[in-house]
């Protein structure tokens, strides 16, 4: 017997948002370690809006935009207008956020405003923390053995925004720079001024960039440690040794893995000074050869490490194909650095999620 095509919508309904979701989504494990993580929290969110406390409507729940952050890195949302589209149509993200059906979707404008606050009390950075300390919990971490590597964040300004900074081009159009010499020194960007112009080899063009930088432990490849820079030849190591001196401590010996861009004389002697070893690859072509001789490199460790070092690209590679870090939609390094911060917290998650099924498999 042939079905009837109607449609009669209820008035009411006893249907929950709950009931929508598979028990074995993968969403739903991320979800409780981050209402959990978002709890702890709740101080720093108290906070955040305590000058606001005499008066004015009630803000968006900041559990809420974080969440919502968390959903646009996952998903591969490219904006915000459609990450809020998103929300206001799909079960699955309401659920996630923390809407039910009936509640009305903020505007996008909300992030924006938002932002700075949350930058302001660094509270990604905390989320990001909680991922940490959930993993090491679990005893994911080694806390030995670390590697550590930066990529090239291309920032969301074009050739065309890269002006002189005395404005004497101020009389030519933007497109009318061939033949003319560009340089950090003597230009800067209208759109991003803290962005540089930066390349990775001499075959890539020099665009408008950012760096992140991040640590991770080569046990499972969960960040530990993430920052973003300005772009120049001298930031990956520096920004490196400052990561390591967080995991690093007196009486305590860890290792670092890295590639051959960090077998320079002044990263390997600032590991060795937080009694740090420097398991990096050797650049044997370099004036004045490799840093590090066969007294590090003779040690089984040390194959160990260079193997291991590899397992990193596999979140610069999740965050530019699933996240946004290809090339990021805001302006700033502070903005840059929560996006970056935020991105790394969602591929731990991700991670997390994948090493407890796995565990949980092997119980069995």
């Amino acid at each position: 017997m042939r079905g009837a095509d109607s449609y009669n919508e209820s008035l009411f309904t006893t249907v929950t948002l709950e009931k929508f979701v598979p028990a074995t989504h993968p969403l739903r494990p991320i979800r409780e370690w981050v209402n959990d993580a978002l709890a702890k929290m709740n101080s720093k969110f108290s906070a955040m809006y305590a000058a606001d406390v005499k008066g004015g409507r009630p803000s968006i729940a900041p559990e809420k935009l974080v969440r919502a952050m968390l959903l646009q890195v996952l998903y591969s949302v490219r904006s915000e207008r459609q990450l809020v589209e998103q929300i206001q149509y799909n079960l699955l993200f309401r659920w996630f956020v923390g809407l039910s059906i009936e509640d009305t979707v903020w505007n996008h404008s909300v992030f924006s405003k938002n932002r700075d606050r949350l930058i302001e009390h660094d509270a990604v950075t905390d989320l990001f923390n909680a991922t940490v300390e959930m993993a090491d919990k679990r005893g994911l971490l080694s806390g030995e053995h670390f590697s550590v590597d930066g990529t090239l964040i291309q920032a969301w300004a074009s050739h065309k925004s890269m002006r002189r900074k005395d404005g004497s081009d101020d009389d030519r159009p933007p497109e009318d720079w061939r033949g003319e010499r560009r340089s950090n020194d003597t230009h800067a960007s209208t759109s991003d001024p803290e962005s540089q112009l930066y390349r990775k080899s001499n075959a890539a063009p020099a665009l408008p960039s950012y760096l992140g930088h991040v640590l991770t432990d080569n046990q499972h490849g969960l960040v530990v440690n993430v920052q973003a820079s300005t772009a120049d030849g001298t930031a990956e190591r520096e920004v490196a040794a400052h990561m390591l001196c967080d995991v690093a401590a007196p009486g305590k010996r860890v290792t670092v893995g890295a590639d051959k861009a960090y077998d320079t004389k002044g990263f390997v002697s600032a590991c060795r000074e937080m009694n740090v070893t420097p398991h990096v690859a050797q650049n044997l072509n370099r004036k004045g050869g490799s840093a590090i001789d066969s007294r590090t490199t003779r040690h089984p460790g040390y194959e160990v490490s260079q193997r291991k070092r590899k397992c990193i690209e596999q979140c610069f590679g999740w965050g530019k194909q699933i996240g946004p870090m290809r090339q990021v939609m805001v302006r700033g390094l502070d903005k840059v650095d929560q996006l970056l911060t935020l991105t790394m917290a969602a591929y731990n998650l991700t991670r997390l999620r994948t090493l407890a099924q796995l565990h949980a498999q092997c119980a069995q």
